[in-house]
């Protein structure tokens, strides 16, 4: 399946970037995976997945949560972290460890690891793939017999954009 993003992240800065276009693809490429690997993707998750591609920010549960209980009072934190852990599954979305906050994927047809750059100015956070980077480290760790579960190289600094305005 070719991920039906119409953009790629490192565009998020260009003034004509189309956010609505880019939630939506999110959302279609998240209906078509869910049908692919028997997944059901509820309204619940659907809602959360659409919340979290609002903006390229990381976005924390609580305020996921807090979103979500103004369609629905009933809302409760374990209905946000079930739909999150799902979404996790499904690699439509990742974590960012260092904020314990989450960001929409936007290469979730397939698996990889991911870099994250993440504007101390701005909040945005960029993924990219960085094969080579996450290549030498996997060298490193196997040099080490260091047996790893999750891989994830997040860097904090200035994007492209806000380091052009200094």
């Amino acid at each position: 399946m070719t991920a039906v993003y119409p953009l790629s992240t490192s565009t998020y800065a260009s003034p004509n970037h189309d956010h609505h276009g880019c939630r939506q693809a999110a959302v279609r490429t998240a209906e078509l995976l869910c049908q692919q690997r028997g997944g059901r993707f509820t309204e619940i998750r659907k809602q959360i997945l659409e919340l979290i591609w609002e903006s390229h920010r990381a976005v924390k549960a609580y305020d996921l949560l807090d979103k979500v209980k103004l369609k629905s009072s009933s809302a409760k934190p374990t209905t946000v972290y079930r739909a999150l852990d799902f979404l996790l599954e499904q690699g439509l979305i990742h974590k960012v460890e260092s904020l314990n906050a989450y960001i929409g994927c936007s290469h979730a047809d397939r698996k990889h690891e991911q870099l994250l750059l993440t504007c101390i100015q701005c909040h945005e956070v960029e993924e990219r793939t960085a094969e080579r980077v996450m290549d030498a480290i996997a060298q490193a760790l196997q040099q080490a017999g260091f047996m790893h579960q999750y891989k994830a190289v997040e860097i904090h600094g200035l994007c492209a954009k806000c380091a052009s305005v200094r």
